[in-house]
């Protein structure tokens, strides 16, 4: 009856690793500088409800990358100049995929010239 027990004990952790384990790697991201060309989400490219600015760059093969910036300070303040707008800019911060779309929690946006 030991013998059983651990045994179930021991395939329910793995199985408990196995379902943690993605959602950790979820919540991380690398730090990163894209530069692309800033615009809103809802206004300019029609796919979302509400006003969000994304920054779309060229990714490899020549396709177009779109990263969806997340609520931070530097976000916020920003959205005003690309509203109605697309403005090439330089932004810093912590880039992950989640839910299948690539995200940005940008730290700084400069307008680039």
């Amino acid at each position: 009856m030991k013998k059983a027990s651990l045994l179930f004990t021991s395939i329910a952790s793995l199985l408990l690793l196995a379902l943690a384990t993605p959602s950790f790697a979820a919540g991380t991201g690398k730090e990163v500088t894209i530069t692309g060309e800033a615009k809103c989400a809802k206004c300019m490219l029609h796919q979302t409800d509400k006003c969000q600015t994304v920054i779309q760059t060229e990714g490899k093969n020549g396709k177009t990358v779109t990263y969806y910036l997340t609520d931070t300070d530097a976000a916020k303040g920003f959205h005003v100049t690309v509203c109605h707008e697309a403005k090439k800019v330089k932004a810093t911060g912590i880039a992950k995929k989640v839910g299948g779309k690539r995200e940005l929690a940008a730290t700084e946006i400069k307008l680039v010239k």
